[in-house]
């Protein structure tokens, strides 16, 4: 882009990182922020992981300096059409799969954002291909990039559902709730607003915000007619049902199962209609589609016992899916760094289908207290592959074995994916 550009980390960088910084003439400061070069900056971009409150980002909101995050700044470096993806829990999954549909139709689609690569990156890597940047780019947007967006504005937002997460960063689920709706807030009446209609928190917070954009529903429910701007979508046991036009498709044909898994199907299929795939490719892309690791993957099967790997489960809300799709009797491994969490809405699911709780963590103690009454045992770990290994030594053939640790992974390990990887490796070495 031909700015000027410092990056200043208060950590240790990495020798890799340092020497791709130099090699892009990029200065570098460490180890501290050093107040007076930042208020001599013209933009701030700061990274996702940083609080507001942090002390540079108010230099340099006191000195007058916009401060943006990574999502915004990437937004305003590409003309092509955005779908944005976001939601307490199946994000990642909803972002993969329109992308994928998209793909299968023949669409130059990049994908980018919370699921791995960097928007920016992505766009700048895109940008220098012979044939341009994307057309369209489906991005995974968390709460704590869309918190730093002032004119983000995607064609198409979607909008999973709103579960307390991340309360030690928002401070409270409405605070939370605000930074998602970033999403939808300065979409216009031309742009789109794809909504689940059953979740609850997602209705407490649309009755306190509005949306220029039209709003389309996804529901477990007959389709309604009497709401006006209002495309509904149906789901029931047996298919499901889109609008305007109809097109309906019968659950045995979707890749993904699990009733959580239909609204992420389906919300990703009337983003993929809006964006013109027609329902021929719709119905081929779903039938095609994997889902992406680490998310209610099956692992292997051990003498009929089965191994699943739901390690970025790192809320309530999303092992809550986990449990409720268990249909054998299920050995549990849950544990980690809480965030603040409250158990108490597992404890009925967890009464009907787990009978050991394996805790893997450095402290357990609110498990334990939680679930005290609610399993036959509950014992601890502190590895992934001796959580495998007992989980075996527990089961009887026929049962699961569900890493899905409701909290994330940094008391142990550097990631939830770490975390999943040792669970397989384990799960494997029986």
């Amino acid at each position: 882009l031909g700015m000027p550009c410092r990056v200043s980390d208060a950590g240790a960088v990495s020798a890799q990182r340092k020497a791709s910084l130099a090699s892009l003439g990029i200065d570098l400061e460490e180890g501290g922020h050093d107040r007076s070069l930042i208020e001599t900056a013209s933009l701030v971009v700061k990274s996702p992981g940083i609080p507001s409150t942090a002390a540079p980002v108010q230099w340099a909101r006191e000195a007058g300096i916009e401060v943006i995050g990574e999502l915004e700044f990437a937004s305003r470096h590409t003309d092509a059409r955005i779908a944005a993806v976001t939601g307490t829990n199946g994000k990642t999954t909803t972002t993969a799969l329109l992308h994928h549909l998209l793909r299968n139709a023949g669409i130059d689609a990049g994908c980018a954002g919370n699921i791995g690569t960097s928007f920016a990156g992505a766009i700048a890597d895109a940008q220098q291909r012979p044939e341009g940047d994307h057309a369209i780019w489906v991005v995974e947007a968390s709460s704590f990039q869309l918190e730093d967006t002032h004119h983000f504005s995607p064609h198409v937002a979607i909008l999973l559902n709103i579960t307390p997460d991340h309360l030690d960063r928002h401070g409270d689920v409405e605070a939370y709730g605000d930074a998602k709706w970033n999403v939808t807030a300065r979409q216009t009446e031309a742009d789109h607003l794809i909504v689940c209609a059953d979740d609850p928190g997602l209705t407490a917070l649309r009755s306190r915000r509005r949306t220029k954009a039209q709003l389309h529903t996804v529901q477990w429910a007959t389709p309604t007619e009497h709401m006006p701007n209002l495309a509904a979508h149906s789901i029931d046991n047996q298919r499901f049902t889109f609008l305007n036009p109809p097109f309906t498709m019968s659950m045995q044909e979707l890749a993904l199962q699990g009733k959580h898994n239909l609204y992420n199907s389906m919300a990703a299929g009337v983003a993929a209609r809006i964006l013109e795939i027609n329902d021929a490719d719709l119905r081929a892309g779903f039938t095609l589609f994997r889902n992406m690791e680490h998310r209610l993957e099956h692992v292997c099967d051990v003498n009929n016992i089965s191994f699943i790997n739901d390690s970025k489960a790192t809320n309530v809300n999303a092992t809550w899916y986990a449990l409720d799709s268990m249909t054998s009797p299920t050995v549990w491994i849950a544990g980690g760094v809480d965030k603040g969490n409250d158990y108490t809405s597992l404890i009925p699911l967890v009464g009907e289908k787990v009978h050991t709780l394996i805790c893997l963590g450095k402290d357990n103690t609110k498990l334990k207290k939680t679930f005290a009454t609610a399993v036959t045992r509950i014992l601890e770990v502190e590895s992934a592959e001796e959580a495998a290994l007992l989980g075996y030594n527990i089961a009887q053939p026929g049962d699961n074995i569900l890493l899905s640790p409701a909290c994330a992974s940094f008391d142990l390990f550097s990631s939830y994916e770490e975390r999943g990887h040792r669970f397989k490796a384990g799960a494997r070495a029986i």
